[in-house]
């Protein structure tokens, strides 16, 4: 992807709610920052100090089954050996500084924007 704006819905629709958490899973993540899934996960792992339980978990097999049953996108996952990692707020917004581009911190501005627009104001209503 280029250093361009992403349509909120594109954004939208690749938000979960795991665990009673609103998550991005890392494939979709690595799409939006233009980097590979691998790469997007070894930068993590290099940084792994930087992302405790609060921004960073690993799918179990039944919730990866879930989000391959829910959206068409994952369905290569059926085979695979190992599990996404599922980002929170914090998480992602911990990505960028790991990752270090251009793209990387524009995604993330976009994104902390996108968490302003859906949280309630002052007195409780949008």
């Amino acid at each position: 992807m280029s250093n361009t704006l992403i349509p909120i819905q594109i954004i939208e629709n690749r938000i979960f709610v795991v665990r009673d958490q609103k998550v991005m899973i890392d494939r979709d993540l690595a799409e939006l920052y233009g980097v590979k899934t691998y790469r997007l996960n070894e930068a993590v792992k290099r940084n792994i100090e930087r992302f405790p339980e609060e921004f960073l978990f690993q799918l179990n097999d039944n919730e990866k089954n879930e989000l391959i049953a829910i959206c068409d996108r994952f369905k290569n996952l059926v085979h695979s050996t190992s599990n996404p990692y599922a980002f929170t707020e914090h998480g992602v917004a911990m990505l960028s500084s790991v990752l270090n581009s251009k793209q990387a911190v524009a995604i993330n501005i976009q994104l902390d924007y996108l968490n302003e627009l859906h949280k309630p104001d002052k007195v409780g209503f949008r």
